[in-house]
């Protein structure tokens, strides 16, 4: 199998997308593409602005039991992506194909991945081996779909991740999921298959999105009443709870993007329910919804709703948050997040978001809507900070760029990831949750006035750095510069015509 000669696109990497996606279509890799643009549809930028596609899919397969992970890409790629598995302390292996311009365009480097996966394929340690193609061997179409299905009983399971064709980490999350749900549903309708270790004994919701460790137990409590459990949390962390996700009452798209995985549930016959229950109002709402969905009884629904909208209620009274709240991020749960502030009793006037708006992420936006908020889907970072600029919040949540942005002005801002989406966000323990961290924040503002009273304007512009004498602008510098530029750009492309 010979792949399509790959030009000089070693050197160009996710930056030069329009050419890696031309030379991936002609490669034929359309239809992967065709169906990544329906799924995850671009925005005003056409790059992603935060870390590699791959680290999201990464974080999948390396969070799964008994299963191993193969990277098929350049080597500076692989290199920086292996962080992951250190950084979430996955404790094993990230398996690596290597390859050069020959190998590529001769075909070989499928030949050695395949040769790879069979040496690796071990029954006794794996359920599964992933494979994944990053932005080279897409584009230079090395076709991962003609691996075997599986060897000595363990599953392949290939994809596709180039930063060229899925947009954020977020999304390339549901890419490898959906690729699992879609193969466990055929093994399911082909005959019988391994038991999960955990079944439940009642109707299951299923859990869609990445979640605080806390929130599938609240979420269960308050399903309870109207007879139904919470079931796994989609991705999983071993190939059977596939199954068990597969088998339930219904799907609960916590984390509306994803989209391929949705669409294997619907293909199994399963409702699908947006939202989740943040605040009273998401609590109330989607608790109908679900109720709705598995023909649960008016009666048992309204129980449900009254044991869980009260606890909510007295949580949100107890911890009020006052103060101008923006938010910004792309995990996926920017939404419910700022629901959560709302109810809580602050003001939120702009919410952004990495993540395309889809049907389950509507109740979501219209709630938000009606209350003021504007909403912004596939948010840029020039969006993000254009807004901390407008608003002038008392706190900005957003990325690690946004939050830099704030405190330079001398507002105080927190990074979303790692502060806000790490804790409970569902019922009444995640109406209590945010609270503590967001008005310690925003009580740090005369903190950062002192400061900010102390050093004045130092550090700003050129002028960044400790001098003895202050530096002098020098913006013709820059001008000649700029048209150098421009020159050597416009000699490239006659040379290239």
């Amino acid at each position: 199998m010979s792949a399509r000669p790959p030009e000089d696109l070693s050197a160009g990497g996710c930056s030069s997308g329009a050419t890696l996606r031309d030379a991936a279509a002609a490669a034929g890799k359309t239809e992967v593409l065709e169906r990544y643009a329906r799924d995850y549809p671009k925005g005003p930028h056409d790059q992603p602005q935060s870390m590699c596609p791959a680290f999201g899919s990464l974080r999948v397969g390396l969070r799964m039991r008994r299963t191993a992970t193969v990277l098929s890409g350049s080597a500076c790629c692989v290199y920086g992506l292996t962080f992951t598995s250190h950084f979430y302390g996955a404790r094993r292996s990230v398996g690596y194909v290597p390859f050069n311009s020959e190998t590529l365009v001769t075909g070989k480097l499928f030949e050695d991945i395949r040769d790879a996966v069979f040496k690796l394929a071990d029954p006794e340690k794996y359920d599964a081996i992933v494979v994944t193609n990053l932005c080279v061997p897409t584009a230079s179409g090395v076709p991962l779909q003609l691996l075997p299905k599986e060897i000595n009983g363990v599953r392949i399971v290939g994809i596709d991740v180039p930063g060229f064709g899925v947009p954020t980490h977020a999304e390339a999350k549901d890419v490898l999921a959906g690729a699992m749900l879609k193969y466990a549903r055929t093994e399911a309708e082909q005959g019988p298959v391994a038991r999960p270790r955990e079944t439940a004994s009642l109707p299951t919701i299923t859990l869609l999105g990445e979640m605080f460790p806390a929130d599938p137990v609240g979420i269960g409590r308050m399903l309870e009443p109207m007879g139904l459990a919470a079931g796994p949390v989609v991705p999983t962390r071993e190939w059977r709870e596939l199954y068990a996700a597969l088998d339930c009452a219904a799907v609960a798209a916590i984390h509306p993007f994803y989209v391929a995985s949705l669409r294997e549930f619907e293909a199994a016959g399963r409702a699908s329910v947006g939202s989740a229950p943040v605040g009273r109002d998401g609590t109330a709402a989607w608790l109908e919804a679900i109720g709705a969905a598995c023909g649960i009884a008016r009666s048992r629904i309204d129980a449900a709703k009254n044991a869980a909208v009260g606890a909510v209620a007295g949580a949100l009274s107890r911890t009020p948050i006052k103060g101008r709240v923006t938010v910004s991020g792309y995990e996926g749960s920017e939404l419910l997040v700022a629901r959560l502030l709302i109810e809580s009793g602050a003001e939120v006037p702009y919410v952004g978001t990495a993540c395309p708006r889809t049907r389950w992420s509507d109740p979501d936006r219209e709630w938000l809507e009606a209350h003021g908020v504007r909403v912004q889907f596939r948010a840029s970072l020039e969006q993000d900070i254009a807004a901390v600029d407008e608003y002038a919040p008392n706190l900005a949540i957003g990325t690690t760029p946004v939050v830099q942005h704030a405190k330079a002005r001398a507002r105080p801002a927190l990074y979303f990831t790692n502060l806000i989406s790490a804790r409970p966000l569902m019922g009444p323990a995640g109406a209590g949750s945010l609270a503590q961290v967001i008005n310690a924040a925003i009580a740090g503002q005369d903190r950062f006035d002192r400061m900010k009273a102390f050093f004045g304007d130092a550090g700003e512009g050129y002028a960044s750095g400790v001098w003895e004498t202050l530096p002098e602008d020098r913006p013709e510098f820059r001008a000649r510069y700029a048209k150098q530029m421009q020159a050597m750009r416009a000699q490239e492309e006659a040379v290239g015509t």
